[in-house]
Order: C-alpha cells, then sequence, then structure tokens
C-alpha cells in the first residue's frame, strides 16, 4: 500500500492498525479508491486533537490534471456506493488542487509543485499556534 498509513483493520486480523480508529469511518474506501487510480505519496493525518471540523486529512498527488480529477471523481463514485455522502468537491475546472469533502475526511488532491508550495502536511502536524513566550519574557 502507498498510503504513508494503512487503513483501520478491524479486531482480531493480522494486519496492525496504524491509522486513525475513526468509528465507521470511509478511510478504507478512500484508500483504495486513491490505488485504484495510481495516486503518489498518499498520506493520512489523523486531526481530531488539532480540529473539530473533521477526524483526518488524506493527501495525495497525482501526475496530471486529468488523473487529479480522475481521483476525486473515483473516490466521490467509490464513497457514495458505500453508502455515504459526498458533500462537496472544490477545485475541479483547474485540477491542480482539488478537494473532496466527505465529513469526517478531507481529501487533498494535489499536483506535486502544489503540493510542495502548501506543505499541508507540515502545517497539520506542527503547532497551531506560536509556543508560550520564555519565562520572564515580556508580553506582547
Amino acid at each position: 500500500m502507498n498510503a504513508s498509513l494503512s487503513p483501520s483493520v478491524p479486531a482480531g486480523s493480522p494486519e496492525p492498525v496504524s491509522s486513525p480508529a475513526v468509528p465507521g469511518s470511509l478511510l478504507p474506501t478512500v484508500l483504495n479508491a486513491l490505488e485504484d487510480i495510481k495516486a503518489k505519496n498518499i498520506e493520512v493525518l489523523d486531526v481530531r486533537a488539532l480540529t473539530s471540523l473533521f477526524d483526518t486529512l488524506v493527501i495525495a498527488s497525482a501526475d496530471s490534471t486529468r488523473q487529479t480529477r480522475a481521483l476525486a471523481h473515483h473516490v466521490a463514485d467509490e464513497v457514495r456506493d458505500a453508502g455515504a455522502r459526498v458533500l462537496g468537491m472544490e477545485g475541479l475546472q483547474s485540477g491542480e488542487w482539488i478537494l473532496v469533502d466527505l465529513g469526517n475526511i478531507i481529501v487533498h488532491l494535489m499536483q506535486p509543485t502544489v503540493r510542495d508550495f502548501y506543505d499541508l502536511s507540515s502545517l497539520w502536524k506542527g503547532p497551531l499556534r506560536p509556543a508560550s513566550p520564555p519565562a520572564g519574557a515580556p508580553a506582547p
């Protein structure tokens, strides 16, 4: 599997569980859909400690705008086939960066140059606010 974290596996399964354990998650469906269309550098981030807007962020790269659009449509189709709802898709017209909103999961499909420029992985892994000033430092 290309994903940096593998999908959740039911209890008792011989495979290790290393992805965010989101109850009833569509994560395995999303990851399989991305792999079907050969997404690259798939990364899964558990952001529950950082935001209450969604639980999981999936970031993947595609080689062309055509592939980015195909990935977005395939993810949406597979999620609908699984009985879930796609809340929205943004960026289909340009195809350089497409966001698929699945509620608790947000999928970012990006061209490599766009992904490198915005570096969402570092943004969501890093601190959300500046560290506290050192003891004795004047307050701003």
